[in-house]
């Protein structure tokens, strides 16, 4: 216990002299030659439904909850209650959100006043009873304005503090998972009205994908209907220049909803259903390359960390316990996102790595940060984003603007020599329109390592910690 204090607390002080004039703000990108060549694997870990400042709002250095002279300045009107609720310390493991499709997204942001969110918690949790619905758990209607620190999620604090913490991380489009795990792993969400016809398809953040993937037949075995995700996922890349992936799923629920709605009944994920966090076997380029077998159990990446064979590309998804989308507890998904990263840094592989560790969507939790406009689709709201690496930066908050579509545009840049998912030249034309690894305000990931410093060591850390320090506002 006295370690994991110490650990936290050495964090804090690290990120604060990070902080500091003349210390690491601005570094210049990593060189593409022999720094990007010893990244051989890249693991992004996808969790749910958190917003900046509700996990990282009072981290040392970070653009956080706004604060002056030791007091938060930001109060959210509360059109229930009356009056307005500050962001306060909420330590309840289990919390309620609110809903966090496109139309919330736009009602909590505003117009930029930043200011929905306490309406939205309240008029989704409409019709819930928590004496029949057990994803009502948590009656504090407010709970949106709670934030956390290392009292409550001490490893992802510790996290920051010995590698990189990236404060302007927006989840790629406004709106809720599907759509986000869809520009994960194909920079692109929308909707097909022809079967298996890139052509056909057209933006569509709410309610991607269709039933008309039925009549494209059953797959894997003939257990699943097809969602006739036609366009082309980043795979494709992957496969033609024969870069190894895998898709990893905890299989169980997956607890959120396709209406808007803050609670729902629980879904399930299995390995091979095209599902709103397992989207790839859904995708035409995939079945049509053999590539559906790729997608496996979470069990095989400990055996693959463990054997020092990991692929080139993995993407971890979890099921609804561990995942923190409410009402999963924070403490599961911490535990678990922990032992992933325990199994990387005890792995052969640790030396060649780097993990990309962030959350889909905000889930309806305050965050103050106006989101930037890229297209039509977004970006959406302030997400958390870490960089773990033995070539991370030690400390270092990253404040370029960023969104999943950055771990497309480092992947491509690691693995591909910068080629770009882009029907112009991919080999596979489609109609999206625009190759989002390619916008202005867009970062580069690069920033956040070092490969000219001594390959880090593992930080092994306990998956149940105690808590850490509390916060100063």
């Amino acid at each position: 216990m006295r370690r994991a204090a110490y650990l936290l607390l050495t964090a804090v002080f690290l990120v604060a002299c990070a902080n500091q004039p003349g210390a690491l703000q601005s570094p210049s990108p990593a060189s593409g030659g022999t720094g990007l060549q010893k990244i051989k694997h890249i693991v992004v870990i996808m969790q749910e439904n958190r917003s900046f400042d509700e996990y990282f709002g009072l981290y040392p250095g970070a653009d956080g909850l706004p604060r002056q002279g030791g007091q938060l300045t930001v109060c959210v009107p509360d059109p229930v209650n009356g009056g307005c609720v500050k962001p306060y310390h909420d330590a309840t493991d289990r919390n309620g959100g609110g809903p966090h499709g496109s139309a919330s997204a736009s009602a909590d942001i505003n117009g930029g006043a930043m200011n929905g969110f306490i309406g939205q918690a309240e008029g989704g949790r409409k019709g819930c009873v928590e004496a029949v619905d057990p994803t009502c758990t948590n009656s504090v209607k407010t709970d949106v304005m709670g934030y956390k620190d290392a009292r409550d999620i001490p490893n992802y604090w510790t996290y920051a503090g010995d590698f990189v913490l990236q404060d302007h991380m927006f989840q790629p489009n406004a709106s809720w998972s599907f759509p986000e795990h869809l520009y994960l792993v194909s920079e692109w969400s929308a909707k097909c009205s022809k079967v298996a016809d890139p052509m056909s398809c057209l933006t569509n953040i709410d309610a991607p994908g269709d039933s008309i993937g039925a009549s494209a037949g059953k797959i894997n075995g003939g257990n699943q209907q097809a969602r006739n995700f036609a366009w082309t996922s980043l795979t494709y890349l992957l496969y033609k220049h024969d870069i190894g992936w895998k898709y990893y799923v905890a299989e169980g629920t997956t607890p959120d909803c396709e209406d808007d709605a803050a609670t729902c009944p629980a879904k399930q994920q299995r390995v091979g259903t095209p599902d709103i966090w397992n989207p790839l076997p859904g995708f035409t380029d995939v079945r049509q390359d053999g590539q559906v077998s790729n997608v496996q159990t979470i069990d095989h990446f400990y055996a693959d960390a463990k054997a020092g064979d990991l692929p080139a590309v993995s993407w971890v998804t979890p099921n609804g316990a561990v995942s923190e989308h409410p009402p999963g507890l924070v403490s599961a998904g911490q535990a678990y996102v922990t032992t992933l990263v325990n199994a990387v840094m005890s792995s052969s592989d640790w030396s060649s790595t780097a993990i990309f560790l962030t959350w889909d969507d905000w889930g309806g939790f305050y965050d103050h940060v106006v989101p930037p406009s890229v297209d039509s689709a977004g970006y959406g709201l302030r997400v958390p984003g870490i960089v773990i690496s033995p070539y991370a930066r030690r400390g270092y908050i990253d404040h370029q603007t960023l969104s999943h579509d950055a771990y497309a545009k480092f992947i491509e840049d690691v693995f591909l020599g910068g080629r770009r998912l882009d029907p112009q030249s991919d080999g596979r034309p489609d109609s999206r329109p625009d190759v989002r690894e390619n916008a202005s305000q867009l970062g580069d990931l690069a920033t956040d390592f070092n490969f000219d410093q001594a390959p880090r060591p593992p930080v092994v850390l306990d998956p149940n910690p105690a808590p850490g320090p509390a916060s100063t506002i």
